[in-house]
C-alpha cells in the first residue's frame, strides 16, 4: 500500500511547482508515483459547478459556505476509486490539493478555528461518510499572502482562461485562509504536517528522502 501526500496552500502559493519537482525527485528514486489534482474542474461535474459558482453563476450557491464544501467533497468522494487503485498500485500518491482545502477556505468564511464545528463536520462527511482516503502527510507552503497573490495574478496574465474566482481575488479571505492553514498543521489535523517556506526554493530531493524516511 502506496503513502497518500497532500500538498497544501493559498493559491499562488506553488503547489503545482512543488508538486511536479517533487514527483520528479520520487522518480529518480524509482519510487512509482501516482498524481491527482483537487478540484478535478473538467472531470468532475461537482467540481464543474463549483467552479461556475465561484465565477457568479447558479445564483446564490456561492454563498452556502456547506454548499460549495459539499460539492468539492463530492469531488473527492467520486475519485475515492481511483485514489484507493493508485495507493495498492504506487508507492507515492501525491495530491494536490485535497481534504484540508475544503476545511481551511470554508473555516476562513465562517471565522472559525480548527476546534470549531466546520472542521469536524468536514472530516466527518470526507473520510467517515464518503471514505474518501486519510492523507499519510500533508505538505503546506507557507507564504506571505501578497507573495501568493502576485503569482497567481501573474498566472492569470500568462496562462489562458486562469482568470482567478471570487476565492483568489478576495484578499481577506485569502488572509484568513492562510491563519486557518496554519491552524490546521499545528493540530496535525488528519495526519502529521510539515510546513514549508513557499518564498524560496523548496530542496524536492531532500524533502522526498525526508517523506520516504
Amino acid at each position: 500500500m502506496g503513502r497518500l501526500i497532500a500538498v497544501e496552500g493559498l493559491d499562488g502559493a506553488g503547489k503545482r511547482t512543488l508538486s511536479d519537482a517533487l514527483g520528479a525527485a520520487f522518480a529518480a528514486k524509482g519510487v512509482r508515483v501516482a498524481r491527482f489534482a483537487f478540484p478535478r474542474y473538467d472531470a468532475d461535474v461537482h467540481a464543474e459547478l463549483a467552479r461556475e459558482a465561484l465565477y457568479g453563476k447558479h445564483g446564490d450557491l456561492a454563498a452556502s459556505v456547506h454548499g460549495m464544501a459539499l460539492l468539492f467533497a463530492l469531488d473527492r468522494r467520486a475519485a475515492a476509486p481511483d485514489l484507493r487503485a493508485a495507493l495498492e498500485a504506487h508507492d507515492v500518491v501525491l495530491v494536490d490539493r485535497y481534504i484540508a482545502s475544503n476545511a481551511a477556505y470554508h473555516m476562513a468564511r465562517l471565522g472559525e478555528g480548527v476546534d470549531g464545528d466546520f472542521a469536524r463536520w468536514v472530516r466527518e462527511l470526507e473520510v467517515e461518510r464518503f471514505g474518501v482516503p486519510v492523507p499519510d502527510h500533508q505538505l503546506l507552503l507557507a507564504v506571505p499572502r501578497e507573495v501568493a497573490a502576485e503569482r497567481a495574478a501573474h498566472r492569470e496574465r500568462t496562462e489562458a482562461d486562469r482568470r482567478r474566482d471570487s476565492y483568489e481575488s478576495d484578499a481577506g479571505l485569502q488572509d484568513r485562509t492562510a491563519a486557518a492553514y496554519a491552524q490546521l498543521a499545528a493540530a496535525s489535523w488528519l495526519s502529521p504536517w510539515t510546513v514549508l517556506d513557499g518564498s524560496t526554493r523548496v530542496d524536492a530531493d531532500a524533502l522526498a528522502a525526508a517523506l520516504l524516511g
